[in-house]
């Protein structure tokens, strides 16, 4: 029978480790010039069809606005998206990847697979399989967030 405190232990050792996976991508995003917050906004914008609105962007990420804007910003001011008009409404701006943007998500997929690589070099493949199905698992049972 598990201990009275087996799913704070487990809690604990799933906030460390994602402590840890946190510090190994930032060391390697470090070189690359880009925060997480910037990568994962980089990501979101690549997964659209089409240049997503800011709108959108923030409901994905599940931000305020306010926080996209500064993201957007940042990634602007270092060529790696840039903004275009909606051509449906003049007061609406879309945000795309420019060439540098993809380069950098390329390099940025190959950080985050040696970032992942290196916290699960301890496991098997049989492991890594097995861990993929109860993080699916855990994540499918997630209840979802409601937006305002």
């Amino acid at each position: 029978m598990d201990s009275p405190d087996s799913d704070g232990l487990l809690a604990e050792q799933l906030l460390r480790l994602t402590r840890r996976l946190h510090r190994i991508q930032s060391r390697q995003l470090e070189p690359i010039g880009i925060t997480p917050a910037q990568f994962r906004l980089l990501r979101t914008v690549a997964h659209y069809d089409g240049p997503p609105r800011m709108a959108d962007l923030a409901q994905r990420l599940d931000v305020v606005p306010r926080a996209v804007t500064s993201l957007v910003d940042a990634l602007e001011a270092s060529g790696r998206v840039r903004r275009t008009p909606d051509p449906d409404s003049r007061r609406v701006v879309r945000i795309e990847l420019t060439d540098e943007g993809r380069a950098t998500l390329r390099s940025l997929r190959d950080a985050r697979r040696a970032a992942a690589e290196e916290i699960l070099a301890p496991l098997t493949a049989d492991q890594r399989e097995e861990l993929g199905g109860l993080l699916s698992a855990l994540v499918a049972g997630m209840p979802e967030r409601r937006r305002c």
